[in-house]
């Protein structure tokens, strides 16, 4: 599964990344750190037969479980037209929207993200959803414009306010490639801003957040702040994925930070995990990332997918064994 298994490859060394001293926490940014996980899989999963024991092997609603890790926000994904597989599918604003309803019921926040295609959308590939592939920009940004807006209304008529909305998934080279790539910087800036006015006119409180990924690739994330910024472009928050794993934690934070006070956005760490396997890395680099992002100020860090183990998907950077309890990369959540 291309959309999934290219993560391994993120926990890759930090090429080109400096380490910088972190700083101080304040005060402010520690009582207020979010601390989340992506769970889009959790429906799919109940309706395979799939639950989840706590650490004690006592079965509990996942909820439960992720709030006794200290979790308040739940991020999830949504597609245009999925299609029906149960890993690589689903997720349509209509299945976003009951999803959220459980989140907020069970005292969560949400972070709605918009991949702005039909499945997988992540660093290096931006397909548009089938229903927009031959559109000229004036009507894709229509056509977006319009999607977010029925998206977002129909999330409030739900009952729910997100806390974040995020507009794109990983969107280094653009969205909605070609018309949106980052190549064509004054039409993936018009798409991306469509995005965020909508936004802000269904939840003018909500912070609205672009997402890229690999912070270890400077040059990566200059091309795009510095064509989004250059041609006008809005967001508030600054998301950034990341798996790295051991030493190369260190030089990731610092380029984090870098990135916050170059562009002048707060950092969200929205998306984590490690090897299956190695459990015990992954607690250690998660508890990492969190000291040090609270340490400059970020705003919180978010586990990709820990509920869905095997056999669910071929994907192996969760956080919960085949036998249904979740490993000790979940501890790196505590304490911190």
């Amino acid at each position: 599964m291309t959309g999934i298994s290219r993560r391994s490859l993120m926990i890759g060394a930090a090429a080109g990344a400096g380490a910088l001293a972190l700083g101080t926490t304040s005060q402010a940014s520690a009582a207020t750190f979010v601390k989340g996980a992506d769970i889009s899989w959790m429906p799919q999963m109940e309706a395979n037969g799939y639950y989840w024991l706590n650490k004690s092997g006592v079965r509990q609603d996942l909820f439960t479980i992720l709030k006794s890790y200290g979790l308040t926000a739940i991020s999830l994904r949504t597609w245009v037209n999925p299609s029906n597989s149960p890993a690589n599918g689903h997720c349509s604003i209509q299945e976003t929207v009951k999803m959220a309803q459980r989140c907020r019921d069970a005292g969560m926040q949400v972070l709605l993200g918009f991949h702005f295609g039909d499945t997988w959308n992540s660093v290096g590939v931006q397909k548009p959803p089938k229903a927009w592939a031959n559109m000229s920009y004036p009507q894709m940004r229509d056509a977006l414009r319009r999607y977010v807006d029925d998206s977002l209304k129909l999330l409030k008529a739900g009952g729910v306010t997100p806390g974040w909305v995020k507009i794109g998934n990983e969107q280094n080279s653009g969205i909605c490639s070609p018309v949106g790539s980052v190549s064509k910087p004054s039409q993936m800036t018009g798409l991306l801003n469509a995005a965020y006015d909508v936004s802000k006119q269904v939840f003018p409180a909500t912070p609205v957040m672009v997402h890229l990924a690999q912070p270890q690739k400077m040059d990566s994330i200059q091309r795009f702040f510095n064509a989004y910024r250059g041609n006008g472009g809005k967001w508030d928050i600054t998301g950034l994925s990341s798996y790295a794993q051991g030493s190369n934690v260190a030089p990731i934070i610092g380029n984090m930070r870098t990135i916050q006070s170059t562009y002048g956005k707060p950092i969200m760490h929205v998306e984590y995990g490690g090897p299956i396997g190695n459990p015990n890395q992954v607690r250690d680099g998660l508890k990492q990332f969190i000291t040090g992002t609270k340490a400059f100020g970020g705003l919180g860090t978010f586990f990709w997918e820990p509920e869905g183990y095997s056999p669910f998907s071929g994907y192996d950077m969760t956080a919960w064994e085949s036998n249904r309890r979740p490993t000790a990369a979940m501890d790196g959540f505590l304490n911190v």
